[in-house]
């Protein structure tokens, strides 16, 4: 008889922003909350409505399900007031976990960071706050190719390792598509004496053009072997899904058969893929 398998998987949500994405939302957590996932996190942006979403998300979460949230908070266009009210709003509803991140510029990706006025100036420095105010769980992001902002890979190691010192307690990759880049990282990590968990964030292609933009944007690479398995299916989204499934199975057995047991789903709020690769990991929920 097999030992049980020790996978562990966890699945980043963003918060809705119309009904029908709303249905589309809890539809996913409802489909994958049976493989019983560390943790769910679920996105914030910039701004009162996206905040105020989020954190509904979050309580709801909290109210509704056996699963633990972890809710993301950025430094941007926030003082430090503000964003301290928004830590102790979550201890108030039950969540004990934040992702701390920076935040893209308030310009957008591509322009300078500048730190609100009176607000957080980094993620480190909003680790710090938000373990003053309870004993949260917290994770940050980590990046195996390198921040875009970063000058070297060296500098973003050395960022994280000051988050570390400052509280956090897991990193979380940005996505990637060759797990080389992640295992190379990983040795680095370590060698800079960075010993808590490393999740390798990985993000099932629902749309390729999209993903591919949106990893240019985050200084992820897209290697020319992917682009060729979408090429020429821009209108046969039956077989894109198909392609799709077929990467996100290859990548994450390979990541399993090398040692990886914990893994962080970008979920982009569809469960079909995502459940299917965990299945393929061993993960067995409840028939719904």
């Amino acid at each position: 008889m097999s030992a049980p398998h020790p996978n562990r998987v966890s699945f980043e949500f963003f918060p809705p922003k119309t009904p029908e994405m709303e249905t589309q939302l809890w539809d996913s957590i409802a489909r994958l909350a049976p493989l019983e996932p560390s943790f769910v996190s679920v996105t914030y942006g910039a701004g009162g409505s996206t905040r105020e979403r989020t954190h509904a998300t979050v309580a709801r979460i909290v109210r509704e399900t056996k699963i633990k949230p972890a809710a993301h908070l950025t430094c941007v266009s926030a003082s430090r007031d503000e964003v301290d009210d928004v830590v102790r709003g979550y201890w108030d509803a039950g969540v004990r976990h934040i992702v701390a991140l920076r935040g893209d510029p308030a310009g957008g990706l591509g322009t300078a960071y500048e730190a609100f006025p009176g607000g957080y100036a980094s993620s480190t420095d909003l680790v710090k706050g938000i373990r003053k105010i309870g004993d949260f769980d917290v994770s940050v992001s980590a990046y195996p190719e390198g921040h875009p902002e970063s000058a070297s890979l060296a500098q973003d190691i050395d960022a994280l390792k000051a988050k570390v010192d400052a509280g956090a307690t897991r990193a979380i990759t940005q996505f990637f598509f060759e797990n080389d880049v992640y295992f190379r990282y990983l040795d680095k990590v370590r060698a800079a004496g960075v010993t808590i968990p490393i999740l390798p964030g990985l993000v099932p292609v629902q749309n390729f053009k999209q993903t591919a933009n949106f990893a240019r944007k985050t200084g992820a690479s897209v290697p020319q072997w992917l682009a060729d398995r979408f090429d020429g299916l821009d209108n046969d989204p039956q077989t894109r899904r198909l392609i799709a499934a077929a990467v996100a199975a290859e990548q994450a057995l390979d990541l399993m058969k090398r040692g990886v047991t914990d893994f962080h789903f970008y979920t982009m709020n569809r469960a079909d893929l995502v459940y299917a690769t965990c299945h393929l990991l061993g993960l067995r929920g409840e028939k719904q």
